[in-house]
């Protein structure tokens, strides 16, 4: 079997529950076979086996393995569990964009500042399915509450799930750009302030810088360093509007150690300078009369 895809959410929003059950199937039952269920269904298996079809690719499913079937295509049954099989079963959906790649593929949806990539795998073998276990039947138990208490906890024993498996396939080394990548970005956010070179980022990820950067293009469209100085200027957007700093501030509390730099920088980013981006957003471009009649109106 070709290696496994992996279905990409891009978040917010966050992929939602519908409905959950834990199924014990009796010799000789089939997957029913439907086409456009509308729905993704997530199988996980406990005991027994199960033999499933998507299209042109065929499963089968063993315990402590998932697979997700996709919501736009034809589900089948390869052939009848020959032993007694017990197996859950999550239907989810998202209102967002997702998508399906192939394994060593980057795809279209990418993260950025805000916003997070989801992957998760097509089908896997869990690494410790205990876990994966106990969170089905704490969904299944919320699932069966109709109070507003167990919608929130139907909802969030799902993300756990959803996290559970979007971390399970990262310890494989045919996708390892992906975490790479993911891995470089988060710590350059969180050390934007300071200067990262591509060898700094190098020695605190242990790998070639080289290797870092054709990660992140792969993944992200960007190098390093074009990807810092992005996530600065978003920074300092938030910083004209939220605060009355000078721009020299500005420019030094998100990495800039020269004005001129920093102000040339966002232009050619942005469009606009940083006092015009500022004026723009805050209404001190507002002619005085109108500025007088809001004052007046406060």
């Amino acid at each position: 079997m070709s290696p496994e895809p992996l279905l990409t959410f891009l978040s917010p929003p966050l992929p939602y529950f519908i409905e959950s059950n834990r199924s014990r199937v009796a010799p000789g039952w089939e997957h029913p076979n439907r086409c456009n269920l509308g729905v993704f269904d997530l199988l996980f298996v406990h005991s027994g086996t199960l033999h499933v079809g998507e299209e042109d690719r065929v499963w089968t499913l063993k315990p402590g393995q998932m697979l997700i079937l996709r919501p736009d295509r034809w589900h089948y049954s390869t052939g009848p569990c020959f032993e007694e099989t017990v197996f859950d079963w999550v239907h989810f959906q998202t209102a967002g964009q997702w998508e399906e790649v192939q394994d060593g593929e980057a795809g279209a949806l990418r993260g950025d500042y805000y916003s997070y990539a989801i992957r998760l795998p097509k089908s896997m073998t869990l690494a410790y399915p205990d876990e994966a276990v106990s969170l089905f039947s704490k969904l299944h138990e919320a699932a069966k509450g109709t109070s507003h208490a167990a919608f929130w906890q139907r909802q969030q024993w799902f993300l756990h799930l959803l996290q559970l498996f979007d971390e399970g396939w990262r310890s494989d080394a045919a996708r390892a750009p992906i975490a790479v990548a993911e891995e470089a970005a988060a710590y350059l956010k969180l050390n934007y302030r300071d200067a990262v070179t591509n060898r700094r980022l190098g020695d605190v990820l242990g790998l070639h810088p080289n290797y870092i950067a054709r990660c992140m293009n792969e993944v992200f469209a960007c190098t390093p360093q074009q990807y810092l100085v992005a996530y600065r200027l978003d920074q300092a957007k938030l910083l004209l509007l939220k605060t009355n700093w000078p721009i020299a501030k500005i420019a030094e509390e998100t990495g800039f150690k020269q004005t001129p730099h920093f102000s040339r920088s966002f232009a050619d980013h942005v469009g606009v300078t940083p006092l015009s981006y500022r004026k723009k957003y805050t209404g001190s471009a507002l002619p005085k009369e109108m500025l007088r009649l809001r004052a007046d109106g406060d």
